[in-house]
C-alpha cells in the first residue's frame, strides 16, 4: 500500500432498488468534482432500477465502463451529458460482506445512501446487515460519522416513518428526495441537483449544484 492509498479517506455511497438513479449519479458526480474519493456499493435491486431508468446494465466485471455511461447521461435520458472522469472510485460488490466498508476500523468520512427505498431504510433501522450497503450503514452508525439517508417513497407509511424516526435518533440525517423550485429550475436536471446538493449539505460537501436561498423574494424565477 503506498502513502497516497493509506491517507484515502472515502464517501461510501450506496445505492439501493428506488427510482431515482439519476440522483445517485448527480451525487457521485459533485463529488468527483469536489476532489473526494468514493467507495460505491449498488445492490442487486437497484441494478432492475438503473436498467429500467437508463438502459444500462450494471457489471460487476465492467462496473468502470457501466458507471461512466451512467455518469455522462443527464437526468433527460440523454447520453453524453457529463465528462466524467471514474479514476476516484472504487468499487464494492454489494454481496461482499468482506469488503472494506464492512468494518469500523476501516477509513471514510462517511455514507450518502441516494436513493433510499423503504426496505433499505428498514434493514438499516434494523441493522439487519444483510448486505454490504446496509452492514456499511451499520458500521457508519456505530462509527458516529455522518450518515444520509436520501429516502425515496411516497406516500410513506406509518411503519417506515417510525423507521425513519429511528435512524434519525440514531444520527443518521433523513433527506427526503423532494426537489424545491425557488432556485429557477427550468430543466429536469436542475430538480435532480437540488435534491443531490441537499445530500451533500446534509454530509458537509461543497458543490454548487443549486441557487440558494438569499432572502429575495423572485430571486428565483426564470429570466431574472
Amino acid at each position: 500500500m503506498n502513502a497516497g492509498e493509506s491517507q484515502r479517506a472515502p464517501w461510501i455511497v450506496g445505492v439501493s432498488g428506488a427510482s431515482g438513479t439519476p440522483y445517485a449519479a448527480a451525487v457521485l458526480r459533485a463529488l468527483l468534482d469536489a476532489g473526494e474519493a468514493v467507495d460505491l456499493v449498488v445492490s442487486r435491486a437497484s441494478r432492475l432500477t438503473l436498467l429500467d431508468e437508463t438502459g444500462i446494465s450494471f457489471r460487476d466485471a465492467h462496473w468502470q465502463d457501466d458507471l461512466r455511461e451512467w455518469l455522462a447521461r443527464g437526468a433527460d435520458g440523454k447520453p453524453s451529458t457529463f465528462d466524467v472522469d471514474v479514476s476516484g472510485v472504487r468499487y464494492w460488490s454489494a454481496g461482499d460482506l468482506a469488503a472494506g466498508p464492512s468494518s469500523g476500523s476501516y477509513p471514510a468520512k462517511g455514507m450518502l445512501i441516494v436513493p433510499a427505498s423503504t426496505a433499505c431504510v428498514a434493514g438499516v433501522a434494523l441493522g439487519l446487515s444483510k448486505d454490504l450497503l446496509q452492514r456499511a450503514a451499520s458500521v457508519t452508525l456505530k462509527e458516529r460519522r455522518p450518515l444520509v439517508v436520501a429516502v425515496r417513497e411516497t406516500p410513506l407509511n406509518g411503519q417506515t416513518l417510525r423507521q425513519l424516526v429511528a435512524l434519525d435518533d440514531a444520527g443518521a440525517s433523513v433527506v427526503p428526495a423532494s426537489p424545491a423550485f425557488y432556485a429557477g429550475a427550468t430543466h429536469i436536471q436542475d430538480l435532480v441537483d437540488f435534491v443531490a446538493g441537499r445530500v451533500l449539505d446534509a454530509a458537509g460537501v461543497g458543490h454548487g449544484l443549486y441557487r440558494r436561498w438569499k432572502g429575495e423574494l423572485g430571486g428565483g424565477t426564470p429570466g431574472r
